[in-house]
């Protein structure tokens, strides 16, 4: 089952998602379970997929999707997490690079990913996002995949020129980050490091790889960040990028307005977004 969070006539809501269309959820267990994070919070999935064989309540035509989680407590990034990134930035660190990303820094599928006026290195990472489904701390990893909800697309957009020494100030620009379409929940995804993971620019493809090749498996992300912090329903982990990026390109490759990026994971979904100039969504916005 997929499950996504959108708007539809200026009314948020959230529902499964089809090949054919959305069944709504909001409208038939909306007083109960507000929006999809409540759902998980709630640990209500069950209570959704009785719908799943419904009439469909939408086109996807009609909705704007959102960020699969609107507002997740915690996003928590990883860096240098394929062989082949690691290689590119020469990294030799053997713990998980972590970084934060705040909710505002999101966009969802098909809407405009932003680029910052101030930047001229809007670089495109294309990563699995993980969906807690049940809170912990200090999980074991032998225990670590019970609390999964399920898993979505991510493209991570890296404001290189802003990175400096860290990476908070590169990953936090608003709408930098794209989050969806969908969540594919747990139970129809066995391995989740058994997917093919794709990025495109303009209909070229930059970034191939495998999530077999994560340094740092699902897993063992989710017990190393409980060791210091808790994790509750509806935080996100995104597991870090494949190589391929565009700053280490020769020459460099970076987004610019009008670009489209497309994140496609097998099994999970497909992301896609065309690129806006900061002054140029502004404008978007006042219209």
């Amino acid at each position: 089952m997929k499950l996504a969070s959108y708007s539809h006539k200026g009314r948020k809501s959230y529902g499964i998602f089809t090949d054919n269309g959305i069944i709504d959820l909001e409208s038939k267990i909306g007083q109960t379970y507000p929006d999809l994070k409540n759902l998980l919070q709630q640990d209500a999935i069950e209570i959704a997929r009785r719908y799943q064989n419904n009439p469909i309540d939408l086109m996807a035509s009609e909705i704007v999707f959102l960020p699969v989680i609107e507002a997740p407590g915690k996003i928590f990034c990883v860096g240098m997490n394929y062989a082949e990134k690691r290689r590119e930035f020469s990294e030799t660190c053997d713990a998980p690079t972590l970084f934060v990303r705040f909710p505002d820094s999101q966009t969802g599928h098909g809407t405009p990913v932003v680029k910052p006026a101030l930047s001229n290195e809007f670089d495109y990472e294309g990563e699995l996002a993980v969906i807690i489904g049940k809170p912990g701390f200090n999980i074991a990893v032998s225990d670590a995949m019970q609390h999964v909800a399920g898993y979505s697309c991510y493209m991570d957009g890296s404001v290189r020129d802003w990175q400096h020494a860290w990476f908070t100030a590169g990953k936090n620009w608003p709408h930098t980050g794209a989050f969806g379409p969908s969540m594919t929940t747990v139970d129809e995804i066995p391995d989740p490091h058994a997917l093919s993971i794709q990025t495109w620019l303009n209909g070229r493809m930059v970034q191939n790889d495998s999530t077999a090749n994560m340094i740092h498996k699902v897993a063992d992300l989710i017990s190393y960040i409980t060791t210091f912090t808790s994790l509750s329903a509806g935080d996100v982990i995104i597991t870090g990028s494949p190589g391929g990026v565009g700053k280490k390109r020769t020459p460099p490759l970076f987004m610019y307005e009008g670009d489209q990026v497309d994140v496609v994971i097998e099994h999970i979904g497909h992301l896609s977004n065309i690129v806006v100039e900061s002054d140029a969504r502004h404008q978007l916005l006042a219209s």
